[in-house]
């Protein structure tokens, strides 16, 4: 429930913060034009005791949903279109194990090479006994 009420504190904060704070002047373009004049196409949230639904299309194809339930459990994704012109997507999930992000765009660890593989393999197969350690006194 937590994470459900900080959800949408955030949310208000920042659409509030939008609404009343004036915009710099940039002198020079960023992102597309029509960025700055991208318009709300369609807004939808539903707040309920078990949990809540919201979506959000802008006029320049920023896209946003999500949905929690009464657990704190939250899954979702947004979506855009880079400068380039390539449509973004990131879908996650929130909930005990943390924020989960997966999209093409996000970073992945190297692969492991194959030789350190296979010895991880074999040393799960094998396991052994730690030798016990043998103090001297003199």
């Amino acid at each position: 429930m937590f994470k459900f009420m900080m959800v949408f504190a955030v949310l208000g904060v920042a659409a509030a913060g939008v609404a009343h704070v004036p915009h710099p002047q940039v002198p020079h373009p960023v992102g597309r034009s029509e960025d700055v004049h991208a318009e709300v196409k369609s807004e939808h949230s539903d707040v309920r005791a078990d949990g809540f639904d919201a979506d959000l299309l802008v006029s320049n194809s920023i896209q946003q949903a999500s949905s929690g339930d009464v657990h704190g459990n939250i899954h979702g994704s947004f979506s855009w279109i880079s400068p380039e012109g390539e449509h973004v997507e990131i879908k996650y999930v929130a909930d005990e194990n943390g924020y989960q992000p997966v999209g093409a765009v996000l970073p992945t660890p190297p692969p492991i090479p194959e030789a350190i593989a296979r010895a991880v393999a074999w040393l799960e197969a094998h396991p052994q006994a730690p030798e016990p350690v043998h103090h001297s006194h003199h």
